[in-house]
């Protein structure tokens, strides 16, 4: 099984006098010298470098103290997470399956191969606790294809240990600024190797300015594809919250191709949506299993103790473990299948030539505001039927197609955003506070159909039901005081929706 390192450090061109003296920074009682460190690294790519791109790195290294696959996945400037395995002739295969999504059918080749006489110095404290590791590294990197290009520098790392305060990096930096030593314009030794070994080098251009209604939807949905990409490999991970904003990615992308279906031709985008509706379909088993079960957890975890009758929780716990991981294998399994790259590529292909209309390239602000405003009047009316319904399962029903084109509302007015600025920005926030109410109610509507289950399976244990009962009737509540608060939110936010 993989290990995760979280990885924080800087880089810097060392000048010519190597490693400058430590020892005057703050917090620091002694620069211990450990020795020199033979790395010898080939990186794995896909011929058109798609992790590079990504910023991605995968390598097998041998020699130091930490030999093995390693896959790392930036996080913030100067932060990646450091995902290792241990050291075999080919790529693990959970190493693989984590950039599967950018890679799919292409092939992972040995790209570069670095090899460095690291040059290792320990800041530690008074105590003898590890502050950070400082290196000297003497780097020869070796293109693999191509010309074989080669490129030689010198380099120092300072890695903060585990655990550690990044402002102690700060300080580090401060010293090494005196000494003359400055950070390094490239984030990694793969990124400044492919740079400097590449047989051509092709001017970085940026992309022009949205300028037409084709222009801002495109953009929109470019995001929302290099999203959903991104956050494959968390997923897979079981990263918190990682399969909760992929399925968000989805249903942007879904809702886009719904909304402005006079800026791209529904008959091409059609099966793309039907392929994303069933990835979110897939995502959405366990995620709203996740949100039931925290929802009615700290639901028994309010009650007083009195009210606590019988093994509420067991029950809680036994019933959200064995739905997760039922949801979870059925999800690895999607993640895995051919239809889900597929998926993907012809998603790619649709924004790589997209199914422009007429409309696409006429000015954005008449375009885009015409189908936002479309979407918000299907809003309006459908909160005006649940309202006119009596309570109960229909008026539920109901506002559960509220909430659903409300999103879609909001995610039209995010994509809007570009073309119409300050307007669109307060429809997206007021859609927001209106599906987070709607949502509530939702949630409260699925909560007490699991608490009925959880009952009957209860009473026919023996088991007092009563608890199940009072969590119900406080369900109850809750979606009655949404339902009565529905008509002030609404009115706000229609106030807001000046396009």
């Amino acid at each position: 099984m993989a290990d995760v390192k979280r990885e924080i450090e800087r880089k810097y061109e060392a000048g010519a006098g190597g490693l400058p003296d430590l020892t005057r920074v703050g917090g620091v009682a002694a620069v211990l010298d450990r020795g020199v460190a033979v790395l010898d690294a080939v990186y794995y790519d896909t011929a058109d470098e798609r992790l590079a791109a990504a910023g991605l790195t995968l390598r097998r290294r041998t020699g130091g103290s930490d030999a093995g696959w390693h896959l790392k996945f930036p996080v913030a400037p100067g932060v990646r997470d450091e995902i290792r395995a241990p050291l075999t002739d080919t790529v693990p295969d959970d190493l693989a399956g984590l950039v599967r999504s950018r890679v799919r059918s292409a092939e992972l080749l040995p790209l570069v191969r670095l090899r460095s006489e690291r040059d290792v110095r320990h800041l530690v404290d008074a105590d003898g606790a590890l502050l950070a590791e400082v290196s000297a590294d003497s780097v020869r990197a070796e293109r693999l294809t191509g010309d074989g290009g080669t490129a030689r520098w010198t380099e120092i790392e300072v890695e903060l240990a585990d655990g550690g305060d990044p402002a102690f990096l700060d300080r580090v930096e401060k010293r090494l600024r005196k000494a003359g030593v400055h950070p390094s314009a490239a984030p990694s030794k793969l990124a400044r190797a492919l740079e400097e070994t590449a047989p051509a080098r092709r001017p970085r251009t940026e992309p022009p300015a949205p300028a037409t209604a084709g222009d801002h939807v495109l953009a929109y949905l470019r995001a929302q594809r290099d999203a959903l990409v991104a956050l494959d490999p968390a997923v897979r991970r079981d990263v918190p919250d990682s399969v909760h904003r992929m399925r968000v990615a989805t249903r942007r992308l879904r809702s886009t191709f719904r909304t402005f279906r006079t800026v791209l031709d529904p008959d091409t985008t059609g099966p793309v949506a039907d392929g994303l509706k069933w990835l979110a379909d897939a995502l959405g088993l366990d995620r709203d299993q996740e949100v039931l079960a925290e929802r009615l957890t700290a639901a028994a975890d309010g009650l007083p103790p009195a009210l606590l009758l019988g093994p509420v929780h067991r029950r809680l716990t036994a019933w959200s473990g064995a739905r997760h991981g039922s949801a979870r294998g059925h999800l690895l399994g999607v993640l895995d299948s051919a239809r889900y790259l597929g998926l993907l590529d012809a998603l790619d292909a649709l924004l790589a030539d997209p199914p422009l209309t007429k409309k696409a390239g006429r000015k954005p602000r008449k375009v885009i505001a015409a189908a936002v405003r479309k979407d918000l009047g299907q809003v309006a009316r459908l909160i005006a039927e649940a309202q006119d319904r009596p309570p109960g399962e229909q008026r539920d029903l109901a506002l559960h197609e509220a909430r659903k084109k409300a999103k879609r509302t909001r995610y039209a007015a995010e994509a809007a955003t570009g073309a119409l600025g300050t307007p669109a920005r307060s429809l997206t926030a007021s859609m927001k506070s209106l599906t987070t109410l709607l949502g509530d109610h939702q949630d409260s509507v699925m909560a007490r159909r699991v608490l009925r289950e959880l009952s009957a399976v209860a009473h026919a244990a023996g088991e007092n039901t009563f608890s199940y009962g009072l969590l119900y009737g406080r369900e109850e509540a809750r979606a009655a005081a949404v339902e009565a608060e529905l008509p002030i939110r609404w009115k706000q936010a229609g106030a807001g929706a000046a396009l």
